[in-house]
């Protein structure tokens, strides 16, 4: 069924609009919002136009089923990192970290470089949570929200040309693009990176200085390093072993989430986690899977044809829509320099907080950057370094227009 058009948008989008509209106003009752914004699209498209797969119960059953692996591993990656960032920052690193970084803003620059290229072979959420712990401790618990939106940037972009660094990315890679096309969004992301970075580690040095002495008597707790980093390579060699080998188990079975949760329970006699956020950390993951549920919902079916400015505006589109049925629907269409996409979709969502995992993820560790317009006015040089990271790719390698894929 077609969707119904009010002074030509969709009456879905309207309602999606309005939820995030809420969020933005309401940020301090973000679930509820969410949550009601969730129920209003489901009965509307319950009474009027159906679901992609059907109409009524059965069709918004269908819909659920095809969706359920993507929420699932969400919710597994979101509650998991949550206890792996615990579980650093108790094995006391990140207390050693001011002796390691530079003591000036040049301090946060590095930080974000390191959540650049962790991002790179990590899942983004990880890398902005181990982003955002060695920042609380750096900076004496005095973190900027420009500063998060660039931690939340770094990840997105250190992730963006790598095929095992987002979800987006690998959906790609298993569609049948090949890494090498994937990788050339790095000369738009570090591009970004420069922009973005300088100001923002600036910014936070002005803020709140880095602390540059670690405390005396510091002793590193080995047994939660090797818990944290056996969760990462945990996740690293799921996806990889599951894209190369198994590629078709990735849509019946959340095979990340279940690995992280694998470990996570196996070193639970090793060192115990930190059980007391997860209270917390379940109220962010359903906020976050109520967005990325109505997203589904959205119809999106009709993208405009694939070209340059396609993918630009599709950075823009992300940083409020789900990225992944986005890079479903182009990789479907076909068209694309693949590096634009990856950029584009990979970055944009950095844009807004609840743009992307990694911030929603974030922003559970920092409840005051729920608020959608101090994101973009204190994070304001984030969109400045999408645009200009996306024109300097265009302008240093062209726009090369993919065939379909098959």
């Amino acid at each position: 069924m077609e969707p119904i058009v009010v002074f030509g948008i969709p009456v879905d989008f309207i309602l999606f609009a309005l939820t995030l509209l809420g969020v933005a106003l309401f940020h301090r009752h973000t679930l509820p919002v969410a949550l009601t914004g969730l129920a209003a699209i489901i009965v509307y498209k319950l009474a009027f136009t159906g679901f992609k797969f059907g109409v009524g119960l059965g069709g918004l059953g269908h819909h659920m089923a095809h969706e359920w692996v993507t929420l699932a591993n969400l919710f597994l990656l979101l509650m998991g990192f949550a206890l792996l960032s615990r579980h650093f920052e108790e094995s006391r690193i990140p207390d050693e970290m001011p002796a390691l970084l530079p003591d000036d803003w040049k301090g946060g620059l590095a930080l974000l470089c390191i959540v650049f290229v962790l991002s790179s072979f990590l899942d983004n959420i990880a890398a902005a949570l181990i982003g955002g712990t060695v920042a609380r401790h750096v900076f004496k618990g005095k973190v900027h929200i420009g500063y998060l939106a660039a931690i939340v940037a770094a990840s997105n972009a250190g992730g963006s040309g790598s095929v095992v660094g987002d979800t987006t990315t690998t959906m790609m890679w298993i569609a049948g693009v090949s890494p090498l096309s994937v990788v050339e969004a790095y000369v738009a992301a570090i591009i970004a990176m420069l922009v973005f970075a300088v100001p923002a580690s600036i910014q936070q040095h002005r803020y709140s200085p880095i602390q540059k002495d670690p405390p005396k008597g510091l002793k590193i707790d080995p047994a939660r390093v090797f818990i944290v980093a056996a969760i990462l390579a945990a996740a690293l060699a799921a996806n990889i072993t599951a894209n190369l080998k198994f590629p078709a188990l990735l849509d019946t079975i959340p095979v990340l989430g279940l690995a992280v949760w694998a470990v996570i329970l196996l070193t639970a006699g090793l060192r115990a986690p930190d059980w007391k956020v997860m209270p917390e950390t379940f109220k962010g993951t359903i906020f976050l899977l109520a967005l990325v549920t109505a997203a589904s919902m959205m119809p999106v079916e009709k993208l405009p044809i694939a070209s340059w400015q396609t993918a630009l505006g599709l950075g823009f589109v992300s940083a409020v829509f789900d990225n992944i049925p986005l890079t479903a629907l182009a990789l479907k269409q076909g068209g694309y320099d693949w590096g634009y996409l990856a950029y584009a979709v990979g970055f944009g969502g950095s844009m807004i907080w609840f743009g992307s995992s990694a911030g929603v993820a974030l922003s559970n560790m920092y409840p005051e950057a729920k608020s959608v317009g101090r994101w973009i006015t204190q994070g304001w040089f984030v969109t400045v370094a999408y645009v200009i990271g996306f024109f300097v790719m265009l302008v240093v390698l062209g726009w090369h227009a993919d065939v379909p894929l098959k």
